[in-house]
């Protein structure tokens, strides 16, 4: 069954708003809820919050460890997120505890993940007051924080914080996706939310939407056993069987991420809103081993599962917006550390 044409208006809409950098509420879960536990900070998710600052010159903010498996050594001012914070919360107290400066969050830089029991958000940040801490002040918390010119010597904690750092170098010379913060709304589980594109040979943009109980983008639990992007790839094997293995599922990045955070146990959850790409699999073998090139499919493959649609979007800006976004990942990445 086709969509109607005010189902698509109101499909395109959900999209604008992601792609705006606003959020949707999470009212249900289509795939793997009943392999999902609620999330629970402490118990079975561990969310760490990462500063990348710089000032005038340049110079990146750094503390010195006081804990005594990494005692004097530098890394950036990081930390976990505790009960009943959101991300930017968390972030401005780590800054504040292990530095001494008061800041602010610019944007979402990159979100690393090891699972949905360990997810890393790192922000780059500004100060917006407060002063350096200094060797006086030193506390379980840190030793000091230092401004870093990335030519000195310092002995760093891991060698991981030179990516992120270089992450945000790039993002401050020029930044490569719209702002995007944590949307205040609430989620039980982590899970992902797709806007699921399939490109057709003339640049068609189509969108995968799920029609139980009322059409929507649909969204899935992260499993455990998986990378939290897998679960584009469980929605993927749950509309198209006969066609999944055919496709790559590739999930972009995040147009952006929903948390709340207030409720132990009940809304410690968080919602990745992804950009997710599903495109044929070009190069496939014959019955000899040999590679056969395929044309250009015009049209997405058939939704086998009657509990989803595809939805050609009509609207010129919308489309060329996706295409453009698809085209150049202009999004905050998702890095897998599996």
């Amino acid at each position: 069954m086709e969509v109607t044409e005010e189902e698509r208006r109101q499909a395109e809409e959900q999209v604008e708003r992601l792609l705006s950098g606003q959020g949707l509420e999470v009212s249900g879960c289509d795939v793997g809820l009943e392999q999902s536990k609620p999330a629970s900070l402490k118990k079975n998710v561990t969310y760490i919050v990462c500063g990348v600052i710089f000032n005038e010159k340049e110079e990146v903010l750094m503390v010195q460890e006081a804990k005594q498996d990494c005692y004097k050594q530098w890394y950036l001012p990081a930390g976990r997120v505790e009960v009943g914070e959101s991300l930017e919360e968390a972030l401005k107290r780590e800054v504040k505890e292990e530095a001494g400066f008061d800041c602010e969050p610019i944007t979402l830089l990159l979100i690393q993940e090891q699972g949905p029991q360990w997810i890393r958000f790192i922000f780059l940040a500004k100060v917006t007051g407060g002063s350096l801490k200094g060797p006086a002040a030193a506390d379980q918390e840190s030793l000091q924080g230092a401004w870093w010119d990335r030519e000195a010597a310092l002995t760093l904690r891991g060698r991981d914080i030179l990516r992120l750092i270089d992450c945000g170098l790039k993002y401050h010379r020029n930044p490569c996706h719209p702002v995007t913060l944590p949307v205040d709304l609430s989620c039980r589980h982590v899970v992902q939310r797709l806007v699921l594109v399939f490109v057709g040979a003339e640049e068609q943009i189509w969108i995968l939407l799920s029609r139980t109980p009322a059409l929507h983008l649909p969204t899935a639990a992260a499993l455990k056993t998986h990378v939290v992007t897998w679960a584009a790839n469980m929605v993927v094997q749950d509309a198209m069987p006969s066609s999944y293995y055919d496709h790559e599922v590739n999930t972009l990045g995040a147009f952006g991420l929903q948390h709340n955070g207030r409720q132990h146990g009940k809304t410690d959850g968080v919602c990745f809103n992804t950009l997710v790409a599903l495109q044929p699999d070009h190069v496939q073998r014959d019955e000899d081993g040999l590679k056969v090139e395929r044309p250009a499919a015009a049209r997405p493959p058939p939704a086998e599962n009657p509990r989803y649609v595809w939805c050609e979007v009509r609207k010129p800006e919308l489309r060329d917006k996706l295409l453009e976004t698809s085209r150049n990942a202009s999004l905050v990445p998702i890095h897998s550390l599996h």
